[in-house]
């Protein structure tokens, strides 16, 4: 597994979602275009205005990947609506050794969020698609197990998915709030 010196040097190694995108701009323009059909509602907007611990996030990604393409967007954008939330990007193939500690049935896939504690104790590790993706690929059973970046997403499998992924930060946030030992550190 992580240990919270693996989680802090990764962090700090990461890169803002722009910079990152900016890693390969041939393919940005796909993450872009996802990342303008996205709307954080004013129930999803208030749950993220009441986080109060911090959430150290690393995204492993691959800006060639068509779900990093369709889900990263998604992350920034949770991200984004918070400053309890402090994401880093980083490239699967450039980091493989904290790629290959964090292997989802023996693959290095991508997205995977690892999540953090504000000291970088690791909280959880999530990915590589929401169960809602899982849903609509296994509804479907066409086209490939991984589409192309800018492969067409329905509106509402969009938002199903968004909401996956808030829910994961949700989770992780109040299992952050209601932990012992950061409750003894700031007092509440």
């Amino acid at each position: 597994m992580i240990d919270a010196g693996m989680i802090r040097s990764a962090h700090e190694a990461g890169l803002g979602y722009e910079d990152y995108l900016q890693t390969d701009p041939g393919k940005a323009d796909a993450w872009r275009e996802v990342r303008q059909q996205l709307e954080l509602n004013q129930a999803q907007l208030d749950l993220l205005g009441g986080f109060t611990r911090t959430i150290k996030a690393i995204c492993i990604s691959g800006i060639w990947c068509g779900d990093c393409s369709s889900q990263g967007p998604m992350i920034q954008a949770i991200a984004d609506a918070t400053d309890c939330i402090d994401l880093a990007w980083l490239d699967r193939d450039e980091y493989p050794e904290l790629a290959s500690r964090v292997m989802i049935n023996k693959g290095m896939r991508v997205p995977v969020l690892i999540l953090a504690a504000e000291d970088h104790e690791l909280v959880s590790v999530f990915g590589d698609r929401t169960l809602n993706r899982y849903r609509a690929m296994a509804e479907s059973r066409l086209g490939p197990a991984c589409p192309v970046p800018g492969a067409s997403i329905p509106r509402d499998q969009l938002h199903a998915n968004m909401q996956d992924f808030l829910d994961e930060f949700e989770r992780v946030h109040l299992l952050l709030r209601l932990s012992t030992r950061l409750r003894m550190i700031h007092g509440d």
